[in-house]
């Protein structure tokens, strides 16, 4: 544990040392002089006092040190401006050309690293561990320091105690999304302090200011950086200055301002700037002005010599319009002027032009007496020259249309992102000349920016938050003329530092038209950046190439003026004043101002539909919202296959939004990253849009639609598990869903995810997006391919091309295969068939199985298992014995009974032969058959012992004559006694 003077065992063991020493030394070393040595306290004890002590500049180099005494408590401090007297123990003023910041210590020169500050880099975890990352560390640059822009974590850190709470404060410019920029505190025992964000916000201005309070005793300062230069481009450097901490010990002393700056008066807390062609040295009290044949640059701290100036240190612009309606050609110096006229072979600046006729006014304004264009009043329009009122029935277009420019518009301002000063925008980046707005040549090749601001878009539209509408369309004709490697830069947002990029063009263009559409109320600026080379240069190397905008048209904006008017609708309220809109679902005839309604299952295209052609029939197996802005699908499809035979599909359970990822990429330095992509298949108005996201900053880009993709990085960077940047939206429409692998312009092929297998017919869903980009002049687009894979126990199993790992073949149709139980028909009762068991023991079972290969999921379930009663092979066959057995009995009997039969009648057959004479084919008379009793005795002999049943019956019903003889009546007998009867008669 350390003890300070303030213990009184400290205090006489040191007196001892001290005595010692000074009676050791005392003979032969001289008597110490004022500036021998200096004080300093010791450390507080726990009363929180402390002592002054002497201590020499140099060991053993003279004698008789003042003895300590008791110091300041700990909780003094001077005033900003002063500084700690240690003879007197007094504050006092800081003298001319020097400055203090009291209790507090500030950096402000970057020429190298001040004492304290450490930097060092380091590969990250997904890196390539055979990089080498030392040299990735903060660079001092004199004014500020700059972060690393290579692919490696840089870290600056530094570490102070403080007496007391104190705060932090520091400016840093932080203007490229591809670094992720974060600034953290820890203790002693390194332990983060709690902070609300430890990432930093993007830029809103050139500087960007930042305190935190910080806590007594040792604290940690942490500035960290990675890039990721994804898109291959250059990446700006996040830079640091003016870094203060207040809280810290006394301040006995006070420091020199620095070269070009300057202090006049004692007690000052800042030293200020020298202005531009003057300079200072360090600890000046006044700025020295430059020689004429030489010039400085604001806060220099030296003069340098002025060049021959040349035609790229001048640029030409059209004077504002006079009362007379004139304008003139006019050449300027580019300030601020660092060229002489007066060396050899130095240009001098063209005489101005004569004056010609003032182009006119914009559309939407007008001429004044003074020849300055004014907006026209609500009511009206104009084509820049008078104002009109709109005819009765009809409203003001309202919007902004700038394509005449002999003055910068007042919602528009021009500036340079300079990275050497703050003062930037004393010089011109965008100049006027009449038919088109262009870049001067600068100082140095740097960013020159034009912002366009609007207040806000007029609600025109009832469509829901996940509804994508059209609020305002921008549109601008621009061209670029470039000898290097030029870029021009659109970027959209709320602010010109606080957007993000929308399109980027390279190197010579030539004239051209682009146009975006703005879906949110948050878009309301517009910049335009043209980079004349990526590597920041104070020479004029590329001042020639320029960038040109002929024209620029906003629509919809509160506050705008019209180039015309449009006809309202007719509604049957005729005291209404106000224009009113068709109701939704409804179109405007244009020629009577009738609102039609739109044919069955359409939506309207515009917000003010004019002709029946804005009503867009909606694509198959989709319907209509019912704000008549889009179509939805139900998340049902049926699909008929053959003549009778349909399928019914529900995606219901796949409706939820999905996020996947890409396979890994990777950067040239090995850093490996993902696109993330996010899906909403289907849904009603109730649906959750699919999001994607930009947290790099705390105030990210967020897009919403049915797909949307980013770029994640790995989380090591940040303290949150996932990092996303660089959002767009794939689709934000519906077009339609179909087994059609063609729909709208938008193709599918089956050969980017063949099938192995014969199966259901895949079912594609069809989206589009409204955002154009240079290379998707049409919008990006989307089919999502659901396949039926019945096996597959993976909710979210969604396959990217396995030919185009990133989704995409040609950068603007994405395609996706999502193999899924849910995305099988329903099941039906054609999709299975029974099985009936065997009778085993009178119980018989029927089970019902599917078919295979099954091709369904859910719908109709498998039958429940039957059983049933039933009757076993067993009896039938013993049955069956049993009735073939009588049967045969039966048969054997009616022939022994015929057989009998068939003998009785061969006998009596013969006895009639015998007596009949001998003559052939000749019967005797007789006047019957009948046999007399005792007659044929030995014929009924062998018949009586063995009759049949048959036989018995058949004798009882036999008839018999009064006789007692049985009657058979023979036809041969009685034609016999019908010839004797005739024969008499004769």
């Amino acid at each position: 544990m350390e003890r300070g003077l303030g213990d009184p065992r400290t205090c006489a063991l040191c007196a001892v040392v001290l005595w010692l020493l000074v009676a050791h030394t005392s003979a032969d070393l001289p008597m110490c002089k004022g500036s021998d040595y200096h004080f300093e306290y010791t450390e507080c004890d726990v009363l929180g006092s402390r002592w002054r002590v002497a201590i020499p500049n140099k060991a053993e180099t003279c004698t008789g040190l003042p003895d300590p005494v008791k110091g300041t408590y700990c909780t003094f401090s001077c005033n900003q401006g002063e500084f700690l007297d240690m003879q007197s123990q007094q504050c006092q003023k800081c003298a001319a050309g020097t400055y203090s910041l009291g209790t507090s210590i500030a950096f402000e020169e970057w020429d190298s690293l001040p004492t304290g500050f450490i930097t060092h880099g380091v590969t990250t975890n997904e890196g390539n561990a055979f990089i080498n990352c030392s040299n990735s560390t903060w660079t001092p640059k004199g004014e500020y320091v700059a972060s690393n822009t290579d692919e490696c974590t840089a870290t600056l850190s530094y570490a102070v105690s403080l007496k007391k709470p104190g705060t932090l404060f520091f400016e840093y410019f932080y203007p490229d999304t591809n670094i992720y920029f974060e600034f953290f505190v820890q203790n002693d025992q390194c332990q983060s302090t709690d902070f609300e964000s430890r990432w930093m916000r993007i830029s809103e201005s050139s500087w960007s200011h930042y305190k935190v309070e910080l806590s007594k005793g040792n604290n940690v300062l942490y500035w960290r950086t990675t890039a990721y230069a994804l898109l291959g481009s250059a990446v700006k450097p996040v830079l640091l200055r003016n870094i203060q901490v207040s809280g810290v010990a006394y301040t006995s002393e006070c420091f020199h301002c620095k070269p070009g700056t300057h202090s006049s008066t004692a007690g000052s807390a800042r030293c200020t700037p020298c202005p531009a062609d003057t300079y200072s040295n360090k600890g000046a009290t006044v700025c020295q002005e430059c020689e004429p044949d030489s010039y400085a640059v604001p806060g220099s701290g030296s003069c340098k010599p002025r060049s021959a100036c040349t035609n790229s240190d001048y640029f030409y612009t059209h004077t504002p319009c006079d009362s007379e309606g004139k304008t003139q050609l006019m050449y300027k110096w580019i300030e601020p002027k660092i060229c002489s006229e007066t060396i050899e072979g130095a240009v001098k600046l063209p005489a101005s032009g004569g004056k010609q006729d003032c182009p006119p006014c914009n559309p939407g304004f007008f001429v004044t007496n003074s020849s300055t264009c004014e907006p026209c009043s609500n009511d009206s329009y104009s084509d820049g020259k008078v104002c009109k009122e709109c005819p009765v029935g009809t409203e003001p277009v309202l919007g902004f249309e700038y394509k005449w420019w002999n003055t910068m518009p007042k919602n528009m301002e021009s500036s340079i992102f300079d990275q050497e000063f703050s003062n930037s925008d004393r010089r011109t980046a965008w100049e006027v000349a009449g038919e088109y707005i262009y870049t001067t040549p600068g100082v140095q090749d740097s960013d020159l920016m034009l912002t366009l601001n609007v207040p806000g878009y007029r609600a025109q539209s009832t469509a829901k938050d996940n509804e994508m509408s059209e609020l305002s369309r921008i549109t601008f004709v621009f061209e670029t003329v470039c000898t290097a490697d030029c870029k021009f830069y659109f970027l959209v947002g709320y602010s010109k530092w606080n957007n993000y990029l929308v399109e980027q063009w390279k190197g010579r263009n030539r004239k051209q038209s682009y146009s975006y559409l703005i879906q949110s109320n948050n878009t309301i600026s517009f910049t335009w950046t043209f980079q004349r080379a990526e590597e920041f240069s104070m020479e004029r190397n590329f001042s020639a190439d320029a960038a040109k905008i002929y024209s620029i048209h906003i629509t919809n904006v509160i506050g705008g003026v019209a180039s015309q008017c449009r006809r309202c609708a007719v509604t049957s309220d005729k005291t209404e004043s106000s224009c009113v809109p068709c109701p939704p679902g409804h179109y405007m005839v244009n020629a009577t101002g009738a609102c039609e309604s739109c044919p069955p299952n359409t939506y309207i295209r515009a917000s003010h539909p004019v002709g029946k052609a804005a009503c867009v029939q909606c694509g198959p197996n989709t319907k209509r919202n019912r704000a008549h802005t889009a179509c939805l699908s139900d998340c049902t499809f049926r699909v008929q296959t053959g003549e009778e035979a349909v399928q019914t599909y529900d995606f219901s359970p796949l409706s939820n939004v999905t996020g996947f990822t890409s396979s890994p990429r990777f950067t040239n330095r090995g850093l490996r990253y993902f696109h993330h992509f996010n899906l909403n298949l289907c849904g009603t108005e109730s649906r959750v849009p699919a999001s994607c996201v930009d947290n790099v900053t705390e105030s990210g880009k967020v897009v919403k639609g049915y797909v949307c993709q980013s770029t994640v990085v790995p989380s090591d960077i940040r303290s949150q598990s996932m990092v996303a940047s660089q959002p767009f939206i794939i689709g934000d429409s519906l077009i339609g869903v179909t087994t059609e692998t063609t729909l709208a312009g938008i193709s599918s092929p089956a050969w980017l995810f063949p099938s192995a297998a014969p199966q259901p017919p895949d079912v594609i869903f069809y989206y589009k997006s409204s955002d154009t980009t240079q290379a998707c002049k049409e919008g990006r687009s989307a089919t999502v391919r659901l396949r039926c894979n019945p096996t597959t126990n993976i909710k979210d199993r969604v396959m990217l091309p396995s030919k185009c790992s990133e989704g995409t073949c040609d950068g603007c149709t994405f395609h996706f295969l999502w193999e899924s139980q849910h995305a099988c028909p329903l099941c039906t009762t054609d999709h299975y068939r029974e099985i009936v068991s065997a009778c085993i023991q009178g119980i018989q079972k029927t089970t019902y199985v599917w078919q295979q290969p099954l091709q369904c999921y859910g719908g109709e379930s498998l039958p429940p298992q039957k059983v049933s009663a039933c009757v076993t092979m067993d009896f039938w066959l013993k049955f069956g014995v049993s009735i073939g057995l009588i049967a045969a009995v039966l048969l054997i009997s009616i022939s022994c009974y015929f057989w009998k039969k068939t003998r009785k009648l061969q006998y009596k057959y013969s006895r009639l032969m015998m007596t009949s004479g001998g003559k052939e084919c000749e019967l005797p008379t007789a006047d019957s058959c009948a046999i007399m009793e005792g007659e044929d005795a030995e014929d009924d002999l062998m018949d009586l012992t063995h009759k049949s049943f048959f036989t018995k019956i058949k004798s009882f019903s036999r008839e018999r004559t009064s006789d007692g003889f049985d009657s058979v009546p023979l036809k041969s007998s009685s034609r016999h006694q019908q010839e004797e009867e005739e024969e008499e008669d004769d």
